[in-house]
C-alpha cells in the first residue's frame, strides 16, 4: 500500500505519544508487527442480551475478526449504543440519532482505517449507516440474519404480523387465550431478528440495495453457515476496500438511493424505510426528497411473496435467491452502473442470479401490486406529506371518505378504543394525534391501531387510520403515517375534530380535511402546544433539535458529512 494509513497517524514513529498509543493496546497480547503499518479493521458491534436481534454477535463477530486476519488487517471490536426495537421505551426511534452519534465519534476519535458495521435490529442498521456516512471512512455493513420461520401447531407464522393478527382474534374472540401464549414461544425459536419483511429485513435489504454490503446480506437467516461465511468474507473484503480507499460518499450517490427505493417496492419493504434512507442521504450530502419516494417507487409491482405483504418468509426468500434474484427481475429498472462494496457494479453483481421459487419471487405480470411503492399524499391535512404502503392496505378503502374518531393521545386511544359507547363503525376514520418525533417522543410505531373490539366482533379486519406516528415493517392495513408536520408542532392534524370529514384518494396522491381555511383559522387561534413528556437529559436535546418526518426525523445539527481527521493529540 502506497499511502500512509490513518492509523499510523496513532501508531508509527518513535515519539512519546506513538509509545503511548502502541503499549497500552500490548496488554491485550498484541506483538510488535501488529502496528507495522496494516490496516487497522473497526468492528462496530451492536451486540446487547437487550436487543435479542443482536445476541448472537458474539459468535458472528470472530468470522469477521478471521477474515480480516487472512486479508492481512488488524481487526479490533467496539461497542456502541444498541438500539433495540422489542425492549426499548418509550420507542427505539428516539435513540436512532444517539446511537449514530455514539457511531460517528468512536469511527472518528480511534485508530482504524476501515469499519465493519455490525447491524441487525431494525434501528442498529440506520444508526450504524448515518454514523458511519458522517465520517466517510472505508466501511461494509453485515446483518446478523433473520430468524428461523416460527412453527404453531404445523403451520408457518411470521415475527410481528402474526402477533398484530393473533392479537386482533383474541379481541374478537377467534382465538383462546392459551392459543395465544402457545405463539409466543413458537415464533421465535432461533437467534436472529424479525424473518417477515419487517424493518429489520427491509434495511438488511436496504444495505445490500445501495451497494453496502456484499450481495446476499439481507436474506441468510442467522444459524446458516451462509451467514458466517459472508461475515468472513466481509472481513476480508473491508481490507480490500481500505487498499482501494473505497468509501461510503462513492456508493451512496441519488442514483443508488433511487435503486434502493426501487428495490423497497418491490420487496414490499417498511415504511420505516422512507425516514431512514432520507437521514442517511443527508448525512452523506446526497439530494434526496420524500417526494422522491414516490417520483421513483410509483410504477414498481411488489413481486416478493413475503409477509406482512404476502404469504412466505425469510427462509423461503433467502432459498429463492434473495435480494439478487429480486434485483434481477426488475433490473430495467436499476442503474446498474451504481457502484457497491465489491468494487464492481450492480449490474455485475445481480449478473448470475436466478429464481429459484417463482412464487416466493413472483414474474412481474403476476405481482401481488402492481403499483407497490410506498405512497407519499399531500393535502391540507399533511401539507409536507403523509405515507401509505399499498401492498400492505386494502384495495377497497385506497379511496375513501369518512368522519374523524379522534385520539389526541395514545394514552387517549388506549382508554377509549374499547368503549361499547365510542361512536365509531366501519367507515369511519381513526385519527392519532401527538405521535410523531417530538410528540410521542421518537415518533413510535403505534399508527397501525387496534380496531375496536366491537368492530373486531363483526368481522371488521381493516379501517382507514391517520397518524403522525409510524407503524412496523411487519405490520399491516390500510394506514396513513408520518403526517407531517406533526400534532404536536401545530400541523393540520392537530386540529381535526370528531365528526371532521376526511378523504383518502391514493390513486390522487391526496389526503384532505374538509373543513373550510377560516373554520381551521379559529382551531388554530385556540390551539396550543403540549408540554414534552420528559424535560432535560437527550429526549430535552432531541425534542428541541429533531426534524420533521419528511426530512428523516434526524437531529438537525447532524446533517451532512463532517469527515474522520482529527488533527490533535491526546496527551
Amino acid at each position: 500500500m502506497s499511502r500512509k494509513l490513518r492509523s499510523q497517524s496513532w501508531f508509527g514513529g518513535l515519539d512519546k505519544d506513538a509509545f503511548i498509543h502502541r503499549s497500552w493496546m500490548k496488554n491485550n497480547g498484541l506483538p510488535d508487527d501488529a502496528f507495522d503499518g496494516r490496516p487497522v479493521i473497526g468492528i462496530c458491534n451492536t451486540f446487547s442480551e437487550l436487543t435479542p436481534c443482536n445476541a448472537h454477535f458474539r459468535g458472528l463477530v470472530e468470522q469477521i475478526k478471521a477474515g480480516v486476519l487472512e486479508a492481512g488487517g488488524l481487526p479490533l471490536e467496539f461497542p456502541v449504543f444498541s438500539c433495540g426495537e422489542s425492549n426499548l421505551r418509550p420507542t427505539a426511534m428516539l435513540f436512532r440519532n444517539l446511537a449514530s452519534m455514539d457511531v460517528e465519534e468512536a469511527i472518528r476519535g480511534n485508530p482504524m482505517d476501515g469499519v465493519v458495521l455490525m447491524a441487525g435490529c431494525d434501528k442498529t442498521t440506520p444508526s450504524l449507516v448515518m454514523g458511519a456516512a458522517s465520517c466517510d471512512l472505508p466501511a461494509i455493513v453485515i446483518s446478523g440474519g433473520p430468524m428461523l420461520n416460527g412453527r404453531l401447531k404445523g403451520r408457518t407464522i411470521g415475527s410481528g404480523t402474526d402477533v398484530w393478527k393473533f392479537s386482533e382474534d383474541v379481541r374478537a374472540g377467534v382465538m383462546s387465550p392459551a392459543d395465544f401464549m402457545a405463539a409466543e414461544s413458537a415464533m421465535s425459536r432461533s437467534p436472529g431478528h424479525c424473518m417477515t419483511m419487517g424493518t429489520a429485513s427491509t434495511m438488511a435489504s436496504m444495505a445490500e440495495a445501495l451497494g453496502l454490503a456484499l450481495p446476499g446480506n439481507a436474506a441468510y437467516p442467522a444459524v446458516d453457515a451462509h451467514r458466517a461465511r459472508l461475515a468472513r468474507l466481509t472481513g476480508r473484503r473491508i481490507v480490500e476496500m481500505v487498499a482501494e480507499d473505497l468509501r461510503p460518499s462513492q456508493v451512496l450517490t441519488r442514483q443508488a438511493f433511487a435503486n434502493a427505493i426501487r428495490i423497497n417496492g418491490a420487496i414490499g419493504g417498511s415504511t420505516n424505510a422512507v425516514v431512514h434512507l432520507l437521514a442517511i442521504a443527508g448525512r452523506v450530502g446526497t439530494e434526496l426528497t420524500l417526494d422522491d419516494w414516490d417520483r421513483f417507487g410509483r410504477d414498481v409491482p411488489t413481486i416478493l411473496n413475503l409477509m406482512p405483504s404476502g404469504q412466505y418468509l425469510m427462509e423461503e426468500f433467502c432459498y429463492a435467491g434473495g435480494l439478487p434474484a429480486v434485483m434481477k427481475e426488475i433490473a430495467d429498472m436499476l442503474d446498474l452502473d451504481c457502484l457497491t462494496v465489491t468494487g464492481r457494479s450492480v449490474g455485475t453483481n445481480i449478473e448470475a442470479a436466478e429464481n429459484y421459487n417463482p412464487d416466493v419471487i413472483r414474474p412481474r405480470d403476476k405481482a401481488l401490486t402492481q403499483q407497490g411503492g410506498i405512497v407519499v399524499l399531500k393535502g391540507n391535512l399533511a401539507p409536507h406529506g403523509a405515507i401509505l404502503k399499498p401492498s400492505a392496505a386494502s384495495p377497497g378503502l385506497m379511496q375513501h371518505r369518512g368522519r374523524a374518531v379522534v385520539f389526541e393521545t395514545i394514552d387517549d386511544y388506549k382508554r377509549r378504543i374499547d368503549d361499547p359507547q365510542l361512536q365509531i363503525d366501519e367507515n369511519s376514520i381513526m385519527v392519532l394525534k401527538n405521535c410523531g418525533p417530538r410528540g410521542y417522543p421518537g415518533m413510535a410505531e403505534v399508527g397501525n391501531m387496534a380496531l375496536p373490539q366491537k368492530l373486531l366482533k363483526k368481522g371488521v379486519r381493516d379501517m382507514v387510520r391517520i397518524s403522525d406516528a409510524r407503524m412496523s415493517g411487519t405490520a399491516f392495513g390500510t394506514v396513513v403515517l408520518h403526517v407531517a408536520p406533526e400534532a404536536a408542532v401545530g400541523g393540520t392534524l392537530a386540529l381535526v375534530e370528531e365528526g371532521d370529514w376526511i378523504e383518502l384518494d391514493v390513486e390522487g396522491r391526496r389526503l384532505h380535511l374538509d373543513v373550510d381555511d377560516g373554520e381551521l383559522a379559529r382551531r388554530r387561534a385556540r390551539w396550543s402546544a403540549p408540554k414534552p413528556e420528559m424535560a432535560g437529559g437527550y429526549q430535552g436535546l432531541y425534542v428541541e433539535r429533531v426534524m420533521q418526518a419528511d426530512k428523516g426525523a434526524d437531529l438537525d445539527f447532524l446533517i451532512g458529512c463532517r469527515g474522520h481527521a482529527v488533527p490533535r493529540e491526546s496527551h
